[in-house]
């Protein structure tokens, strides 16, 4: 698994896709790929594999969570950018 993390909308953007083409692709709503880009704990399997293939990228590399706890986590007490560590 990787150390360093990307979020889905980071992965998203990345491959091309806006989010009406995404939702359009996954039969959902613009909102909830919205809300699944902003707190994927709950994203269903079959989604998060589609996108996986949809968007290249290894399945470890894309953090699953609240996008917020991310990016809280990028830096260390002391103000230091640290690498992202998986528990």
């Amino acid at each position: 698994m990787s150390e360093y993390k990307i979020t889905w909308t980071a992965a998203r953007v990345n491959a091309g896709y806006t989010l009406k083409e995404v939702a359009d692709i996954s039969k959902r709503s613009i909102d909830t790929v919205h809300r699944y880009e902003k707190d994927s704990s709950g994203i269903p399997l079959d989604l998060m594999n589609l996108w996986v293939d949809l968007y290249k990228v290894p399945p470890g590399l894309v953090f699953c969570g609240r996008k917020s706890d991310l990016i809280g986590n990028m830096f260390k007490k002391d103000g230091e950018p640290r690498k992202w560590v998986s528990a």
